[in-house]
């Protein structure tokens, strides 16, 4: 077991060797993720190519199986694909994070360049000479676009009708929006405040940064903890104040509830929280109740057990305070329904739909919330498509990268020839990742299940 000065020494391709020899001495992911993940299938033919024909790994081929990591959550072992973003992250510690990539990832910064010069990115999008340039500038695959930004996004919306000031209400909802409900579909972010509004909610928009996936997938790791730190904080005034929390994009609840939460229990402080004998650690078992524990022996796992993961240097009391605290949308209006406290209200939808549930809520282990909710709607036909291990491939924003578009397409080919088995009239799904992947492969309109709600309430928000 290495020391914590050792592992802080260990380099990049050091890292991902013992990712490799790890994977390869379990060998379940062979066979299990062979058509889910890109990731393995380079690991795996590494792993032979230097085992069993005698060619060694370059240090390039290693960067390139780094770079296959989109961090879906699909993996069994949490360890791996964090191990993968901390290699990333001493990569581009030692290399710099090349502009196309800042650009690309940074959706905020994209969406005020293309508001302030809407018809110069048209036009260099759709001009012979220079749409060429600037896909090969950003690193863009020729088949895909830049996805269309809207003259209004969501937050100046919600600036607009007074959402950004904290009112006083009976029952004071905080909406976490992400970027891609706030910049790139911003009827989502309004279907929640209509669908919060309808049944008798008052919505507060705080001021709010990307979550840090994206910075964190692409290994920039001051940039994640910066963004990381800045919403945590805002959120938990906001929560302190008397507000609920949501969110409605799954990848930004798997960020901030799962992956920023990794390690917390076993800090020091959390165990003294939680009053652990000296020679314990408890771990919370939510599976055997509200407030239960897991009883571990502190002399057999206090290597393995410690809060020194990617996310050390953050208060670990606060990262669990706001995982806690922060709801998935769907499942804030499953507990209302639960209660009998949502509005039910819904007028007929005469559609057969089709619901995909995005890897990052499948790995938030909360269900299905919305298909439930969905499902209340009359004449609304609709059924889930899709396994476990079914991903789309688009993994954010990789879906656009060059070296990464035909992986993305092959990933997502099961899932798309399912949906093409179904022939649903529209489909519905959490992610916009996905959404923007099922645009470009699929002939069927997409919606976020907010919008499909917010229509069966007589909104007018979905834009599709």
């Amino acid at each position: 077991m290495d020391s914590p000065d050792e592992k802080n020494k260990q380099t990049p391709q050091k890292i991902l060797r013992d990712v490799m020899r790890l994977c390869a001495d379990c060998d379940t992911c062979r066979t299990m993720m062979e058509e889910d993940c890109a990731f393995f299938l380079e690991l795996y033919k590494l792993w032979d190519q230097e085992h069993e024909d005698g060619i060694p790994i370059t240090e390039e081929q290693l960067r390139y199986l780094a770079e296959l990591c989109t961090l879906c959550g699909l993996c069994p072992c949490q360890k791996i694909p964090m191990d993968v973003m901390e290699a990333k992250s001493r990569f581009i510690e030692r290399e710099g994070m090349p502009l196309a990539t800042r650009l690309l990832n940074d959706v905020p910064r994209m969406a005020r360049l293309c508001g302030a010069f809407p018809d110069l990115v048209k036009a260099l999008q759709s001009n012979k000479v220079s749409g060429p340039l600037l896909r090969k500038a950003l690193r863009l695959h020729p088949d895909r676009d830049l996805p269309s930004f809207p003259k209004e996004n969501f937050f100046q919306w919600a600036k607009r009708r007074g959402l950004d000031r904290q009112r006083s209400g009976n029952h004071q909802v905080a909406y976490f929006a992400g970027c891609t409900a706030g910049y790139l579909f911003p009827a989502i972010g309004r279907s929640v405040v209509e669908i919060l509004e309808h049944n008798g909610a008052t919505v507060f928009v705080p001021l709010q940064q990307c979550c840090g996936m994206p910075f964190l997938a692409e290994g920039d790791r001051k940039r994640t903890l910066e963004l990381a730190e800045a919403n945590m904080k805002k959120l938990l005034e906001t929560c302190q104040a008397g507000n609920d929390l949501i969110y409605s994009c799954p990848t930004c609840g798997f960020f901030l509830k799962k992956l920023l939460k990794e390690k917390a229990y076993y800090s020091e402080t959390f165990q003294k929280s939680v009053n652990a004998a000296d020679d314990e650690f408890k771990v919370p078992a939510p599976e055997k109740g509200e407030g239960q524990f897991w009883h571990l022996k502190k002399n057999m796992y206090h290597h393995l057990l410690k809060d020194d993961g990617y996310f050390a240097s953050i208060d670990p009391m606060a990262r669990i305070e706001l995982a806690d605290h922060l709801f998935d949308f769907g499942v804030y209006l499953k507990n209302l329904l639960d209660k009998g406290k949502l509005a039910t209200d819904f007028a007929p939808i005469p559609k057969r739909m089709a619901y995909f549930a995005p890897c990052h809520l499948r790995e938030q282990k909360m269900g299905r919330p919305y298909l439930d909710l969905l499902k209340l709607i009359p004449e609304l036909d609709i059924e889930a498509v899709g396994s476990d291990y079914d991903c789309c491939g688009m993994g954010g924003v990789f879906g656009f990268k060059e070296h990464f578009h035909e992986k993305s397409l092959d990933l997502g080919e099961p899932l798309m020839k399912k949906f093409h088995a179904h022939n649903p009239q529209a489909i519905v799904t959490d992610c916009m990742s996905c959404r923007l992947q099922f645009k470009h492969c699929l002939p069927y309109p997409v919606y976020h299940p907010v919008e499909v709600l917010a229509m069966a309430y007589g909104g007018s928000a979905s834009s599709e």
